[in-house]
């Protein structure tokens, strides 16, 4: 076996005396326990050199039987590391030997040249890994790393057992193939799943929920070569629902094996799921999971930076890349078969840079077949330039100030909300538009105290603006977090003109469609659409004119509401690549694919963007169907 090969490497390679009491693995890595403390300080040399030969990640830890206890080694901590590092929690993975240390500045704890985190090193025998601490307090933040530490010894059996899936081997012959299965997204927008699968493997890509739709709301499990037993690993491109939101359904029934994703989204993820769970609950239906299915999943969460390379399984080797939709979002590169094939599945993406983040990587060592989304493919899906969305946003928030009217922005919680908040904050700060309040309502504050946890996942500008000149956009005062239905009530009630940010985005639930019931039949205020309304959404329905809706009372009923406020469409905000960039992306990434498929669109768009993409670079392009089965190689 390849394990057995592999560990005797590295025995052969150990000095004789280093007095290793165990060798594990953490997925791909492999971590070294010594009882040998001076080894433990001393040999980088040899793990260094091990490293070069068997080009594997390799880490020397301490033996936890030989650990500084947790309160005396919080101590040493918190004397060695300067005081306007602001530290936070400290965490103890005891059966890892690893301690993570939260602060505002992680710099300061790590030290010129890594000092002061080889001093925490050296005086605790612990191995100091630094996170940084939210500038917004987030309780979910907190409970999320709780979970994963207070389950040391669990996590350390489950990493395992990941390593030694990847490294059982495997035999590529002439019989090896590759197979796409599409489970959901496919000519539609909604529940995303992709399951892929090779002669050794069986890996998911996205597992979704169409939340606009009852009849068609998830994957296709059911379909004769998905086996829930057999799946060795899911990965997640990005938090929102529609690609993430059934994922906690797979734990459920007894799925066991890993997640792959950033940290920020299995924060966000996990946020969004617990929210889906609540409004289940208030609509009196009962969930298809609860939140100890969430907290399955966060146990089995394995957080990857983007351009970290890792197997996940023994033919499988995945890169995530920033895919510039969300804070997080990954497109999702795939080595297969050590070579083989090479697959990227953009999942949503943007070919331009935003407010807040840096646009979709395009280069690549090799890419054959690429998985597109459609979402803004049609012929007239052209949106504005940026500067043009944002001086009509700006005008329109003007003008209904100046009519005492209040604007309502229903935005997505995740990513839409907060460009939203960097384009106002920014034109606050300029005397742009009035200083008037700016209720941030529902999970977007929770959402963007996540935000503030991973700053460098942002775009260079805002990175600079926390980094060097500190200043968190987020944490203008301008800003007020609305946290009760009574809050609600008063800002509804109150004669002066406002700002609100709520979600949902869609008007499918949540406060901003209280916002709506009252705010609707006064045409002094105004309803701003900065994101994509799915069709059979409330919001859908009113971006096409209807006169009057039914809605919702938030103690129960149902009211019709008549839309006299002004309602406004800005669609250049999207998060998505409109047609114009989709297909420059298609021109300008490297290397050329040899296939495109085209997926994440209503069908007349998924349709006409593969044709385009055949007539524009001569390549293969196919729009499949929910169901289809298509053989990659």
């Amino acid at each position: 076996m390849e394990e057995k090969y592999l560990i005797a490497q590295i025995k052969d390679m150990l000095p004789p005396d280093s007095n290793i009491s165990d060798y594990l693995f953490e997925g791909a890595n492999v971590v070294i326990y010594t009882r040998n403390t001076q080894f433990f300080r001393e040999g980088g040399n040899d793990i260094r050199r091990i490293v070069n030969t068997i080009k594997k990640r390799v880490e020397l830890r301490v033996d936890p039987s030989l650990l500084l206890d947790a309160e005396t080694a919080e101590e040493r901590i918190r004397s060695i590391v300067p005081k306007e590092a602001d530290i936070g929690d400290i965490w103890f993975d005891e059966k890892r030997s690893i301690i993570i240390i939260e602060a505002m500045k992680p710099g300061v704890v790590i030290g010129k040249n890594g000092e002061t985190i080889r001093k925490i090193r050296e005086d605790t025998l612990w191995v100091p890994k630094v996170q940084r601490s939210p500038a917004i307090k987030s309780d979910l933040v907190r409970n999320i790393r709780k979970t994963l530490y207070a389950h040391s010894d669990y996590r350390r059996k489950f990493l395992h057992n990941i390593g030694e899936r990847i490294y059982s081997g495997w035999e590529r012959n002439n019989k090896y193939w590759i197979r796409l299965s599409c489970l959901g997204g496919f000519r539609e927008v909604g529940r995303s799943c992709l399951f892929l699968q090779t002669t050794e493997s069986k890996v998911m890509l996205d597992c979704g929920v169409n939340v606009a739709s009852k009849l068609y709301a998830y994957p296709y499990l059911e379909a004769p070569e998905f086996n829930i037993k057999d799946l060795d690993a899911v990965i997640i491109s990005h938090a929102h629902l529609d690609h993430g939101g059934f994922l906690p359904y797979l734990y459920k029934y007894g799925y066991k094996g890993p997640t792959y994703c950033t940290a920020p989204t299995r924060d966000v993820m996990t946020l969004l799921h617990l929210d889906y769970i609540d409004v289940a609950q208030k609509e009196g239906s009962k969930g298809i999971y609860d939140s100890r299915d969430v907290k399955k999943w966060i146990k089995h969460s394995v957080c990857l930076d983007y351009g970290e390379v890792t197997d996940v399984t023994p033919d499988v080797r995945l890169t995530l890349h920033n895919a510039g939709h969300v804070l997080g979002s990954s497109a999702i590169h795939l080595n297969i078969g050590d070579g083989y094939h090479n697959i990227l599945y953009t999942a949503d993406h943007k070919f331009s840079r935003t407010k807040l983040l840096e646009p979709i990587e395009s280069q690549f060592t090799r890419v054959e077949t690429l998985i597109t989304e459609s979402t803004y493919g049609a012929r007239d899906d052209i949106q504005p330039t940026r500067e043009e969305c944002e001086e009509q946003l700006l005008s329109i928030i003007s003008d209904t100030t100046k009519t005492g009217g209040k604007t309502l922005i229903p935005v997505l919680g995740v990513g839409r909300a907060q460009e939203i908040m960097l384009v106002v904050e920014d034109a606050v700060r300029m005397g742009l538009i009035p200083d008037i309040p700016i209720y941030v309502d529902g999970m977007v504050w929770d959402i963007t105290a996540i935000h503030t946890t991973y700053p460098e996942f942002m775009n260079r500008s805002v990175r600079k603006l926390i980094f060097h000149r500190d200043h968190n956009p987020f944490l203008a005062p301008c800003f007020k977090k609305v946290g009760s239905q009574k809050e609600r009530v008063q800002i509804m009630e109150s004669d002066d003109p406002c700002l609100i940010l709520a979600t949902s985005g869609m008007l499918t639930g949540g406060p901003s469609v209280e916002y709506l019931r009252n705010l609707a039949e006064d045409r002094k205020n105004s309803l701003v659409f900065v994101s994509y309304q799915a069709e059979g959404s409330l919001g859908s329905s009113i971006q096409k004119g209807s006169e009057y809706v039914h809605i919702e009372r938030y103690r129960g009923g149902r009211e019709q509401v008549y839309i006299k406020l002004g309602v406004h469409t800005i669609s250049g905000f999207s998060g998505h690549s409109d047609r114009n960039q989709i297909i420059n992306f298609v021109r300008m990434i490297k290397p050329k694919p040899r296939r495109v498929i085209v997926n994440h669109g209503e069908s007349s768009k998924c349709l006409e963007l593969a044709s385009r993409i055949h007539k524009l670079f001569r390549v293969e392009t196919s729009a499949p169907r929910d169901l289809d089965v298509l053989r990659i190689r």
